[in-house]
């Protein structure tokens, strides 16, 4: 199947470029504010609406700080030490999710400290929200023809411009479903009963982890890096041991809603 002929920037204005994956970034933004403005409000939790549009702002900017540090750190350090004027050149790309999950999650208990407001009751709210960010910056991914899947020779494989004249896995559209409709599906399931505080925060995490491992089986490893560890990429380093962490953490919660409910 040949990439359709997308282009990446969806509205010129004179020397302006305005592109899809900012505008997806926008979006999701957009849809977390509704979200959470929606899910203060059902908790009763003391903030109003500019307070939400204010958490939403200092979580994105910890997520664009975020993940260009974490890209830096985890992904291209030599290059960046190298060049380290190339830190603030954010239009040549290099975001890192992880980076900007630890920057989101930062910048928020940040905000939420200042209100008085407990981690968990904000993050077990804040958290359905990101399933939206992930499924639309993916598809952001797929239509700048990046990060892409390995070759291979399912009907449904893509020759992507600039990755040679092989079909390969749409693996920005395998991880858009998995973080996206189906986490949020899970995740808002979970939010609607009774649970303790934080499994919502948690189950983010545990699934996250699991759904970004198993897809990087199918994603191209980063170039400069490769294959980091035996058959292991970068991402899949990086998200065993959130998998790890959010399952255990869940059940931590729940033994111990249990013990103090007897």
């Amino acid at each position: 199947m040949k990439f359709p002929d997308f282009d990446p920037v969806f509205l010129r204005i004179g020397p302006l470029q305005f592109r899809w994956y900012g505008l997806m970034y926008i979006i999701g933004f957009i849809a977390a504010y509704f979200i959470i403005k929606a899910g203060v409000k059902k908790k009763h939790l003391p903030l109003s609406k500019d307070d939400v549009a204010d958490l939403i702002f200092t979580v994105a900017l910890g997520v664009i700080l975020g993940g260009r540090l974490g890209y830096i750190l985890f992904y291209d350090l030599q290059v960046y030490l190298a060049k380290p004027l190339e830190i603030f050149a954010v239009w040549h790309g290099g975001m890192s999710f992880h980076g900007g999950l630890l920057g989101a999650i930062a910048a928020g208990f940040y905000y939420i400290r200042k209100k008085r407001i407990g981690f968990y009751q904000i993050a077990d709210i804040g958290f359905i929200a990101g399933p939206v960010g992930l499924c639309l910056g993916r598809i952001g991914n797929f239509i700048n023809g990046e990060l892409y899947g390995r070759v291979t020779n399912v009907p449904w494989g893509v020759v992507f411009p600039g990755a040679g004249n092989l079909p390969r896995h749409p693996s920005q559209l395998y991880e858009a479903i998995l973080e996206g409709p189906l986490m949020f599906s899970i995740l808002w399931l979970l939010g609607r009963r009774k649970h303790p505080e934080g499994a919502v925060f948690w189950s983010f995490i545990g699934l996250y982890g699991l759904f970004r491992f198993i897809v990087e089986f199918f994603r191209e490893p980063d170039a400069q890096l490769g294959l980091v560890a035996g058959r292991f990429s970068m991402g899949q380093m990086l998200s065993l041991p959130m998998a790890l962490l959010g399952c255990g953490m869940i059940v931590w919660l729940y033994l111990r809603d249990k013990r103090h409910s007897n």
